[in-house]
C-alpha cells in the first residue's frame, strides 16, 4: 500500500485528490489548519483506507516533524496547502510586509521544510508534487504577493529536480478552481463558472501514477493529452 502525504486536505483540491487516492487504496497522511473539517475528512476516508489526520499549520516545525514521523514511510509528498494573503489583494507598492512574510512562510518555506524531511523517506522514483498557479508566471495586477511566492516555489522545485535526479519533482498548475482561496481572491464575486477541483485531479493522478519526467505541468493539458491518446 503506497503512502501519500497531502497538506491542506480538508477541502478543495487536497480533499478531491485524497478521495481519489483513497479509492485507489493509497495509505494517506493528511493535514489542515481547522480540526473540525479535517476530522470529517478523516472519518470519510477511513471507510476506504488507512488514513492519519493531523490538524496544524504547515509553517510550524513541530507539526511538520510530527507529520513525517506519523507517515513512517512515504512515496508521494503533495505540497498543496497555501494562503492567499490579504483580501482583496493589495498592490505591491502598498503590500504589508508582515502579511507578505506570512505568505512566503506558508507557500515557500513550509513546503521546502517538508521536502527536507521527506527526502529521507522517499525511495528512488518517489514523487514531490508542488501545487502552483499561473500567477507564478503571469504578471497579474494585485497578485504580486501570492504570485511571487508561487514563483519562488517553482524555482525551488526546478533546483530540487536537478539536485535529486533519483526523484520526480513536479510543479503542477491546476488552473482556476471553485475553491475558498479563489473566492478570497475575488471577494463578493460569483465564481460559480470556475471548474470544481475534481476537474484537476485526473492530471495530478497522471503524474502520481505515470512516468513523466520532473518539470512543470498544467493538469488540464495532461487530461487533454490522455483523452486524445497522446
Amino acid at each position: 500500500m503506497p503512502t501519500a502525504l497531502i497538506t491542506g486536505a480538508s477541502r478543495g483540491l487536497g480533499l478531491a485528490l485524497a478521495r481519489e487516492l483513497a479509492d485507489a487504496g493509497w495509505r494517506l497522511v493528511i493535514d489542515a489548519r481547522e480540526a473540525g473539517p479535517l476530522e470529517m475528512t478523516r472519518s470519510e476516508l477511513a471507510a476506504k483506507t488507512d488514513v492519519i489526520a493531523l490538524p496544524g499549520d504547515v509553517s510550524d516545525d513541530a507539526h511538520r516533524r510530527q507529520l513525517i514521523a506519523m507517515a513512517g514511510r512515504l512515496d508521494v509528498l503533495v505540497n498543496n496547502a497555501s494562503v492567499l494573503g490579504p483580501s482583496p489583494q493589495p498592490s505591491l507598492a502598498t503590500y504589508p510586509l508582515d502579511a507578505l512574510e506570512r505568505v512566503y512562510e506558508v507557500n515557500v518555506l513550509a513546503p521546502l521544510a517538508l521536502i527536507q524531511l521527506a527526502v529521507l523517506l522517499l525511495p528512488p522514483g518517489g514523487r514531490i508534487v508542488n501545487v502552483t498557479s499561473d500567477a507564478a508566471v503571469e504578471p497579474y495586477a494585485g497578485w504580486g504577493g501570492y504570485g511571487s511566492s508561487k514563483a519562488a516555489l517553482e524555482q525551488l522545485g526546478n533546483v530540487l529536480a536537478a539536485e535529486h535526479p533519483e526523484l520526480l519533482v513536479y510543479i503542477v498548475d491546476p488552473g482556476d478552481m471553485r475553491t475558498r482561496l479563489h473566492q478570497e481572491a475575488f471577494p463578493g464575486e460569483d465564481i460559480s463558472d470556475r471548474p470544481e477541483p475534481e476537474a484537476s485531479v485526473p492530471g495530478l493522478l497522471a503524474l502520481i501514477d505515470g512516468k513523466l519526467p520532473s518539470g512543470r505541468y498544467r493538469t488540464r493539458d495532461l487530461v487533454a493529452a490522455d483523452v486524445s491518446g497522446g
